[in-house]
């Protein structure tokens, strides 16, 4: 897997051995980031359930300002680190407005009054009916009013979210059993 765009493109990215993720496909991250072209240059970003941490990596090749990578897995988290290290240095940017958090994403919450522009969402896909509105339902607290942030969520295509007080207003990706991406916005 590498990044697909952006001042870092071409760089590997380490994953963990086994199935402790299932990394997003640079053909599906293709498609996301050409969806969030204007929203990239220096917005802020929350890679939650982050893997290898490519959804966040791969935005800030491509000009977000930074971000932060929650993962509860110690494999992964390991990888994530190794990860912003050979983006930024590949990027020719510094590391300082990326961090990582090992946590478990229904605990955290960012600082108050900083809400990300940008929330990638790829959870393990049978959790999803379990955690996928009470995410939303957290992340509803995240923002003052006015914010107009973009939640990018992976799942698989006969998988249907309504949270309430958010609108699905894009989905990338078809068929049952295949992994498609929703954008979601307040309202």
């Amino acid at each position: 897997m590498r990044i697909s765009g952006g001042a870092a493109r071409g760089v590997t990215l380490q994953v963990p051995k086994g199935d402790v993720t299932r990394p997003a496909t640079d053909g599906m991250r293709q498609a996301v980031f050409s969806s969030l072209a204007g929203r990239l240059p220096e917005a802020r970003f929350v890679d939650l359930f982050a893997g290898s941490g490519a959804y966040g990596l791969e935005a800030f090749s491509r000009g977000a300002w930074g971000g932060v990578f929650v993962e509860k897995n110690l494999k992964a988290a390991e990888c994530i680190r190794k990860n912003i290290a050979a983006v930024a240095k590949s990027a020719g940017r510094a590391e300082a407005g990326l961090s990582l958090r090992v946590a478990d994403v229904l605990s955290w919450a960012p600082v108050p009054g900083e809400g990300p522009d940008l929330v990638f969402i790829d959870p393990p896909y049978e959790i999803i009916e379990e955690v996928g509105l009470r995410l939303f339902a957290r992340m509803a607290e995240w923002w003052p009013a006015g914010a107009d942030p973009v939640v990018v969520f992976e799942m698989p295509g006969e998988l249907t979210l309504e949270p309430p007080g958010w609108s699905c207003v894009k989905r990338l990706g078809k068929g049952a059993r295949q992994p498609t991406t929703a954008f979601f916005r307040r309202g």
